[in-house]
């Protein structure tokens, strides 16, 4: 998938100036949780998010640590969370280093990106300026709907249905050990070993997600490790 084909091109933002009660209010009236931030040159420096302004004094809700915790605590880190918790400009509570995450090579969506922002949204740029945004309600979008689109393959043949359903679990590290795989009329067998119920789901969810597949009868024993079985 890539970003490009997801994300919202009209896009509400803050300026870096902005004050905090400001962008509290850009959220709330637009029904967003995130906005990027932009420079007066209109340039992504930044995102701010719900979760950036959850820790505030002006409504008791900063963040108390213990006296021991206190102690051994990093100053240098403690500072920071004060000011971030503290101050009265978006600059000082922003997320900064996404911007340069947000050049994604070939637009394509990372995973990484997500926990990078710790937020549900995500802000792209091309050439330093700001081109979109894509948010988790974008991603499960796409997914409702090529979860509808996908080939139900109800012709296919068996012998290349079991192809499939073994090349699906061929590389992965939970396959069943001396996996046997057998299918008639569209309904997979599954038989092999594996350490656990996980194991076994996992291997019952790769045949039942192999287009084509109308069923599966999941043989697969479970024993675990230090049973008698390595």
């Amino acid at each position: 998938m890539k970003a490009e084909d997801v994300m919202v091109s009209t896009v509400i933002t803050v300026g870096v100036n902005a004050s905090i009660g400001e962008v509290a209010a850009i959220l709330l009236n637009n029904h967003i949780s995130a906005a990027p931030v932009v420079d007066e040159k209109g340039e992504l420096v930044g995102i701010v998010s719900e979760g950036d302004l959850m820790r505030r004094p002006e409504i008791g809700t900063t963040k108390r640590h213990s006296w021991w915790l206190e102690l051994i605590s990093n100053k240098w880190g403690s500072a920071t969370e004060y000011i971030k918790s503290h101050s009265r400009k978006v600059a000082d509570v922003m997320t900064r280093d996404l911007s340069l995450r947000s050049r994604i090579p070939r637009w394509a969506i990372s995973p990484g990106c997500w926990s990078a922002t710790k937020s549900s949204a995500f802000p792209l740029s091309r050439g330093g300026k700001l081109v979109g945004i894509v948010s988790r309600a974008n991603i499960l979008q796409a997914l409702s709907s090529a979860t509808r689109k996908l080939p139900s393959l109800m012709t296919a043949d068996d012998s290349e249905l079991r192809k499939k359903v073994v090349s699906q679990m061929a590389s992965e590290p939970w396959r069943p050990t001396m996996l046997t795989v057998t299918v008639q009329d569209r309904t997979v067998d599954l038989w092999g070993l594996v350490h656990s119920v996980e194991q076994k789901k996992a291997a019952q969810l790769a045949a039942e997600t192999t287009p084509g597949v109308r069923a599966v009868v999941n043989n697969i024993f479970v024993q675990p490790i230090g049973s008698g079985w390595s």
